[in-house]
């Protein structure tokens, strides 16, 4: 099956595609890099949210730890999330919520740190949970 994809123009510049010029990935973009494990994924809720359900495969770091966390050498966040950092140059790094706000404020502290992969999930997990519930 073929798939065109159109750019419109915002008139702030930005291509479809972007929120608020953020990089984003749409439910089945998602799902085709999860499956082919050329994703990972970050869930930026709070942990409560997180414990009552999330996309498998996501690690949970609440966007008011995010900087801390991706700040973190190495070791120190290995021991903290059992995982192991992502690095600047890491493609696909995307960072998802329930609804999209913190998701985008998510992805845009990372881009601000200079992960320069991170892109945002704007459906959400209100989305996920809809399509794959």
């Amino acid at each position: 099956m073929l798939r065109v994809a159109v750019l419109r123009q915002s008139h702030t510049g930005a291509a479809a595609g972007t929120m608020t010029g953020v990089p984003t990935v749409s439910f089945s973009e998602l799902r085709q890099l999860l499956a082919s494990g050329r994703a990972r994924l970050f869930d930026v809720r709070s942990r409560e949210e997180a414990a009552a359900g999330t996309i498998p495969g996501a690690l949970n770091i609440p966007v008011s730890e995010l900087e801390m966390a991706l700040n973190m050498d190495p070791a120190a966040f290995q021991t903290s999330y059992c995982a192991e950092k992502p690095k600047l140059e890491d493609k696909n790094l995307i960072f998802f919520c329930q609804m999209g706000r913190r998701g985008l404020q998510a992805t845009q502290l990372a881009q601000g740190l200079g992960y320069t992969g991170a892109r945002n999930y704007a459906g959400a997990y209100k989305e996920w949970l809809e399509k794959e519930g």
